[in-house]
């Protein structure tokens, strides 16, 4: 029997109570010893979460073991105490899916009892074969402009290769990601349809970014993936936050949010909204008919029901409109084009752990995604309809083992998506045109994982897995995609060298154009053809060398995409259409900088790309006219060749501070190429001041020079884009309790 067939019957049965795997988590091990390096029994072991009253306890067994299992990503203290001897902490990072060992020797206590702080953790998690980073709260909070509702600074300023151009993030010279909250997915197989955000970054804790290399487990959105560990209400007391801004462009991003917690029950929620005068990204340096504005509500909700049963549930709900940005021409034409989008999901995770070391965790989940263009009744000579209700109910069951060198996870994970589509087209020159066409086309995506992690020896180890997957929809295809990885310490050095091969299938849009819509699309020289999958195969090596508290990790990859998923404009609205392209070779290499916290004061940070992204052959999938050269490599509408950000967070005296960000950019492709447009360069700034606990002000600014530039010129498929001007706004913040 075809193990697609055996797959989504025992799909479908995990799914009846709920099913998916919570990859935010990580096991955190440990022993402890004497001077004379025997075991401790019963040492009393208390991890706590760095920016929060997150807490968990232990008790070393005979051997002078401790283990924590479901440790939620993020930064944390480890403090070991015993009768006798001094009480000995250290700080650790905990990465999805990592099982660092800690060792702990403790003195014996002489007068008295003290407390002994070890180093700073490990900057560079010494197992993985993944790049990774993780931005969390107070860095959000910190970096210029990062906070906004719209806003993707979180990830432009802090990993290298990503940018926004047409609205759209781009990582890696790709732009299909993950989104996953609380380590479950948020599936979305549109490519590109939607501006609107995903996140509020105000409700993000702690933000992990993968950007290749990682484990089967994770899925196959090549490019990126986003885990975002939500606020929980471990890190307030009864408190709620009230955060409101105003600046120019009449913009304003206003949240206010509660929180509390208790030894078993947390929670978070907030309501949200926003708007602004400068909406999407302009076709002229002028901002004309450029409005957008948004709610949002958001819960977190956590309650350990045993020692040994977390249940947690995170919902968000989203409504976005835009005004599509006009040239002047076309503002004086009259036309009035809008975009509104709508978002909401929602996760639900059982996390149990089944025994020593191994955790299982259920999930299901669903996921509401719309949008909807609406031409004005002005356009000339057509006006477009376009509309796109995607719904998403599925999950995901994964177990996972940690034992001795072995740190093993297999799990299933699918979904059923059911869509709603309207595209129509009237003419307004009187020709009596007048086309729509309505489907309700439904697809399904099944897949299972097994992933291990093996560490061979204390300074070499090594990453397998393997993903298979079946999509069933406008195609029906089949995958099976192996990963393997290796990561080497070297000793005494402690640098890492990590290296990685793997392979990736995504799931097509269930977009497609038939009947008369097709004829007169025909008409006008384009096609239509159906969309499959894009297949990835990707190579990978670093290396990551920390030195005194300074991390400075490389890589060099090399992505190979077949179908590789684009998107076609329509006009310079900033709304597109999926396509794929036959081939595309992207080749890159990264480097990331980071100081430690030099002079108690301040504390830079540094990210560099340098890459290509190219296209061959010509679109095989898609409604397009696109006519690329013949036999030949082509660069791709977002391809930059050099992209650096570099920013710094000054602590000045009184609760002060200052932070800053350089973002430069050597130039998008200009029209078809090869030729790119000129470098730029931006600096934002943000001066911000805290009265006590309660309040703070911070006083940003973007683009602090006013640079204006055309950012991207595309005539294939991106459209035309000039950067956003100067913008500066004061955010206050008050905190009180309830």
């Amino acid at each position: 029997m075809h193990w697609t067939r055996t797959l989504a019957p025992l799909l479908l049965l995990c799914l009846t109570p709920g099913a998916a795997y919570a990859s935010a988590f990580g096991t955190l091990r440990g022993i402890v010893h004497d001077p004379q390096h025997h075991p401790i029994q019963g040492a009393q072991v208390r991890l706590r979460a760095q920016a929060s009253e997150w807490m968990q306890t232990a008790e070393t067994n005979a051997e002078g073991e401790f283990e924590f299992l479901a440790v939620p990503l993020g930064e944390y203290r480890v403090t070991v105490a015993h009768p006798g001897f001094n009480t000995l902490e250290q700080r650790v990072v905990v990465t999805s899916g990592s099982a660092p060992v800690l060792h702990f020797s403790l003195s014996l206590a002489m007068v008295r009892e003290t407390v002994e702080v070890l180093g700073a953790p490990d900057a560079v998690n010494p197992e993985s074969s993944t790049t990774e980073t993780l931005v969390n709260r107070k860095q959000i909070e910190q970096t210029p402009g990062a906070d906004r509702t719209n806003s993707l600074a979180i990830i432009t300023n802090f990993v290298p290769g990503a940018y926004v151009v047409h609205d759209q993030l781009h990582i890696r010279g790709g732009h299909q990601v993950s989104w996953l909250v609380d380590g479950v997915p948020v599936p979305n197989t549109n490519i590109a349809d939607t501006v609107g955000p995903q996140f509020d970054p105000k409700d993000i804790d702690t933000l992990e970014v993968q950007r290749g290399g990682y484990s089967s487990e994770y899925g196959d959105r090549t490019y990126g993936v986003f885990n975002v560990l939500p606020r929980t209400g471990f890190e307030r007391n009864r408190q709620a936050e009230l955060v409101a801004s105003f600046g120019s462009e009449n913009e304003t991003n206003d949240q206010i949010s509660f929180g509390d917690h208790t030894q078993r029950f947390a929670y978070y929620a907030s309501l949200g909204g926003n708007r602004t005068d400068l909406g999407l990204q302009t076709p002229t340096a002028d901002v004309i008919h450029d409005q957008a504005s948004g709610v949002s509500g958001f819960a977190s909700l956590i309650f350990n029901a045993t020692a040994a049963d977390q249940l947690r549930l995170v919902a968000s709900a989203r409504h976005d409109h835009f005004q599509v940005p006009n040239r002047p021409d076309d503002q004086a034409a009259g036309i009035r084009d809008v975009e509104r989008e709508r978002d909401a999901f929602a996760n639900f995770s059982w996390v149990h752990t089944a025994g020593p070391g191994v955790l299982l965790t259920l999930s299901p989940f669903y996921h509401f995604n719309r949008a909807a263009f609406d031409g004005g009744a002005n356009d000339t000579p057509i006006v477009t309809t376009d509309h796109r209700t995607s719904q998403y109910i599925g999950g995901q069951i994964s177990l996972g083992m940690v034992h001795g060198r072995h740190n093993a996870r297999a799990g299933l994970y699918g979904f059923f998506q059911h869509d709603d589509l309207l595209f129509g087209l009237r003419a307004t020159d009187n020709s009596g045109l007048a086309l729509t066409q309505k489907q309700k086309p439904k697809g399904q995506l099944e897949a299972a994982f097994v992933e291990e992690q093996f560490k061979l020896t204390r300074w070499l180890t090594l990453n397998g897995g393997i993903r298979l997957t079946h999509f069933s929809g406008g195609v029906n295809e089949n995958a099976a995609n192996p990963r393997v990885g290796a990561a080497i310490r070297v000793p005494r050095l402690d640098w890492v060298v990590h290296g990685f091969y793997g392979r990736y299938y995504q799931a097509p849009p269930l977009s497609t154009v038939g009947g008369p819509l097709l004829d007169f699309a025909l008409q006008q020289g384009f096609g239509f053809l159906p969309l499959r999958g894009e297949r990835d195969e990707q190579y990978e090596v670093g290396l990551a060398i920390p030195v005194r508290g300074w991390v400075l990790d490389s890589s060099v990859f090399r992505t190979h995409a077949h179908n590789f998923f684009d998107h076609s404009a329509l006009g310079n609205s900033n709304i597109f259409f999926p396509v794929t392209i036959d081939t595309a070779r992207i080749r890159g290499g990264e480097v990331t900088l980071r100081s430690p916290q030099l002079w108690h004061r301040v504390k830079l940070r540094a990210a560099y790309s340098h890459q290509l992204a190219e296209g061959k052959g010509g679109v095989t999938g898609g409604l397009t006219d696109f006519s690329p050269p013949p036999g030949e490599f082509f660069f791709l509408d977002h391809d930059q060749r050099n992209t650096l950000s570099a920013g710094f967070d000054l602590s000045l005296p009184w609760r002060s501070l200052v932070t800053g960000n350089l973002s430069y950019g050597s130039g998008f492709l200009n029209g078809n190429g090869p030729a790119h447009l000129d470098p730029h360069t931006t600096f934002d700034l943000c001066l911000g001041k805290s009265f006590g606990e309660s309040l703070s002000v911070r006083l940003t600014a973007l683009n602090i020079a006013n640079s204006r530039y055309l950012l991207d010129s595309s005539n294939t498929f991106g459209g035309t884009h000039f950067n956003y001007p100067r913008q500066i706004f004061a955010t206050l913040s008050y905190r009180f309790h309830y």
